[in-house]
């Protein structure tokens, strides 16, 4: 009996290197560029076949105990929000097909060459597609486990993959399995993952899918990055919710996420246009501790701040500061930014109790026309209408 079941496994060890296998050239692996937010997150280099994957016995446990390796309650939790996809009720021909193969190869026992996954990962156009995606990778999981006796998952690769399809198609509720440390589909959760479904919701405005995505990443203990509190803020500032970026901003603080410069512009032009000057000058100083600059966006919140405290002299100072270390291509950008500051003032002054407005509005033209006055005596050009700022602030 032993020797039968000797003779049925020989075939199959000599297939095991075919998936995800170091013999693949990297040019068959390659993946899209990250995300230009993505700063602190490239991908991880191609490793031999000892290393590349991962995982440990608490899944092969839940495994074999018939146990589930991603709560349901995690997967019922995203789905009303999440699942955004249209969904035509069939899956393309080319997922099919390729899924049929790949199963017929598993039954076989012999696991399927890594290009098919690849094509299929490349081929999902629908949540249909989706489906077939993950009853594939379940197939090959618990194939790799008994009858390979791989307990390791995937390498991180295939995951970001995954996790791109499903918010290339809107199929976040499936997207946020790939954040699950302890799954039945052999993945490797990674903070480039969460990423890729992050800026899904940055793109359609989601915030709750965003908090959701971050409660996920924090119950799985995948530690954030700079290129995390860069999307955050954005869906922050976009959704104007200063609420939620003050609370992230503390959790990514806390966390000792160095921000980059993009996350402070944005953190402090949305404290600027609520009218919080304390706050603005507070992230300053912060930004001023790992950033030697300020940028132009930044420079004009400060600028902001200091004339919420009725001191347009700082205000000024602030600017001419921006202004001297300025090359010649980014000077159309600082012309760009005086345009915006009287897009700010009517804003600004929305945010103010009803009873407050006429007296902050008097009290912005009046220190906006002192800026600009020692702006011109240090060499600035006039950039800005003083007129044109009376009649858009001060309200009828």
């Amino acid at each position: 009996m032993m020797q039968v079941c000797s003779r049925a496994r020989r075939p199959i060890a000599s297939h095991c290197r075919r998936f995800l296998a170091p013999s693949i050239g990297e040019e068959s692996l390659a993946l899209p560029p990250p995300h230009r937010t993505f700063t602190s997150q490239a991908p991880p280099p191609l490793l031999p076949h000892s290393r590349i994957l991962h995982g440990g016995a608490f899944s092969t446990l839940r495994l074999r105990e018939g146990l589930p390796m991603c709560s349901p309650m995690v997967v019922s939790y995203f789905s009303s929000e999440a699942t955004t996809c249209q969904d035509d009720g069939s899956p393309s021909e080319a997922v099919k097909e390729l899924h049929q193969k790949m199963l017929k190869s598993v039954e076989a026992e012999t696991m399927p060459p890594n290009a098919w996954m690849w094509s299929l990962l490349d081929s999902c156009a629908n949540r249909e597609d989706i489906k077939l995606l993950f009853d594939i990778l379940q197939h090959l999981r618990r194939f790799r486990l008994s009858n390979l006796r791989i307990h390791s998952n995937f390498n991180p690769h295939l995951c970001l993959k995954v996790s791109e399809a499903c918010a290339c198609v809107g199929a976040l509720d499936y997207g946020t399995k790939t954040l699950c440390k302890h799954n039945v589909y052999g993945l490797t959760p990674s903070i480039g993952s969460a990423h890729k479904l992050l800026l899904y919701a940055k793109e359609h405005n989601k915030a709750k899918l965003m908090v959701k995505i971050m409660k996920l990443l924090e119950r799985n203990s995948l530690q954030v990055q700079s290129g995390t509190a860069d999307i955050v803020f954005s869906i922050c500032y976009n959704t104007n919710n200063w609420s939620l970026i003050s609370k992230y901003s503390k959790k990514f603080i806390g966390a000792g996420v160095k921000l980059q410069r993009t996350s402070f512009d944005i953190w402090m032009e949305c404290a600027a246009k609520i009218g919080d000057a304390q706050t603005v000058l507070k992230i300053e100083k912060l930004r001023s501790e790992s950033i030697k600059f300020p940028s132009i966006s930044s420079s004009f919140s400060i600028a902001k701040a200091y004339l919420l405290e009725n001191k347009p002299e700082n205000a000024a100072a602030s600017i001419h500061i921006c202004y001297q270390n300025l090359t010649e291509p980014k000077m159309s950008r600082f012309k760009d930014e005086f345009q915006n500051f009287m897009k700010w003032l009517p804003e600004v002054i929305k945010q103010q109790k009803e009873e407050d407005r006429k007296v902050l509005a008097n009290s912005l033209v009046n220190d906006t026309a002192k800026m600009v006055s020692a702006l011109m005596g240090k060499g600035l050009e006039r950039a800005v209408d003083i007129e044109k700022l009376n009649e858009i602030a001060i309200p009828a």
